[in-house]
C-alpha cells in the first residue's frame, strides 16, 4: 500500500473513531426539527459546506473524511462484494426529505437565528444513554447491515443522504467547466490487467472508463486506490478544467 492510500486510510479511520461526536452534525433528522424551530443548525452548515467543496473537489470528502465511509472500509476484509446497482434509491429518500426541510422552514417563518451546536452537548453529539442508543442504532440499521446484506459501501450507493448533495455539486462544476481536482488517465498506458476495477471501493468500472478515455462518474469518490494501484501510471490525479 502506498503512503498516500496509507494516509487517506488512517484519515477516514479516524474520522470514523470520531462519529460518536460528531455525528448529530450529519444529522437528517436534526436538520428537519432545526427547520421547524428556524434555526441553522449544524448539520445545515455542514451540508451546506459538502456542496460547496464538491464545486472543486467532487466527492473527494466520501473517500477521505466521510465517518461512514471509514466504517464501511473496516468491513471489506469480512465483506468485499462488489455493489452495482441501486445507486438512484438514495434519490428518492433526497428529493422528499430535501422538500420536507424547506417546507418546514417557511411553514416556521423562515430561518431566524444560527445555532451550530443545536441539540449538542457542549457541542459532542452523545450527552447521554438515549443519544448513545440512537448512535448505535444508526451505525448499525443504516451502515453497517447494508454493507454486509448488500456490499461494500452499499450506504454510499442506496442510502446516504449527503452525497445528493455532492453530486449536485459536480454537476454544476460539470457544466461550469472551472478547474477542479479529476482524475486523468492515458489510456495507452492501461494494460488490461483489471486491478483498477477490483480495488475500487465503489465498485465502478474504472477499467472500462480508462479505455473511454472518461473517468467521470457520479459514485467516484476520488479515493485515488485505482491511482496508487496502477504500476502502469495510466490513472493520475490532476487539477484542470474539463472542456
Amino acid at each position: 500500500m502506498k503512503n498516500r492510500q496509507k494516509l487517506r486510510k488512517g484519515i477516514i479511520l479516524f474520522s470514523f473513531f470520531l462519529f460518536p461526536a460528531t455525528f448529530y452534525y450529519f444529522s437528517p433528522v436534526l436538520i428537519i426539527m432545526a427547520a421547524a424551530e428556524g434555526i441553522i443548525n449544524g448539520s445545515f452548515i455542514m451540508f451546506g459546506l459538502l456542496f460547496i467543496s464538491s464545486l472543486v473537489l467532487g466527492r473527494a470528502f466520501c473517500g477521505w473524511i466521510c465517518a461512514a465511509g471509514g466504517c464501511q472500509e473496516m468491513i471489506f476484509s469480512a465483506r468485499d462484494k462488489r455493489v452495482t446497482k441501486g445507486n438512484y434509491i438514495k434519490w428518492i429518500i433526497w428529493l422528499p426529505w430535501i422538500s420536507s426541510i424547506v417546507i418546514l422552514a417557511i411553514r416556521g417563518g423562515g430561518y431566524a437565528k444560527v445555532d451550530f451546536f443545536y441539540q449538542t452537548t457542549y457541542g459532542f453529539s452523545i450527552g447521554g444513554l438515549q443519544a448513545l442508543i440512537t448512535y448505535f442504532i444508526v451505525l448499525f440499521v443504516l451502515i453497517v447491515l447494508p454493507a454486509f446484506i448488500f456490499g461494500k459501501r452499499s450506504f454510499c450507493h442506496h442510502l446516504c443522504w449527503m452525497a445528493p448533495f455532492m453530486i449536485a455539486g459536480r454537476k454544476i462544476r460539470n457544466k461550469s467547466g472551472w478547474p477542479s481536482l479529476r482524475l486523468k488517465v492515458e489510456p495507452e498506458k492501461c494494460k488490461n490487467c483489471h486491478k483498477c476495477t477490483k480495488d475500487c471501493p465503489m465498485s465502478l468500472p474504472v477499467e472500462d472508463m480508462v479505455i473511454r478515455n472518461n473517468m467521470e462518474h457520479s459514485e467516484c469518490i476520488l479515493c485515488g486506490n485505482c491511482v496508487d494501484g496502477c504500476k502502469f501510471d495510466a490513472i493520475s490525479y490532476a487539477f484542470y478544467s474539463r472542456s
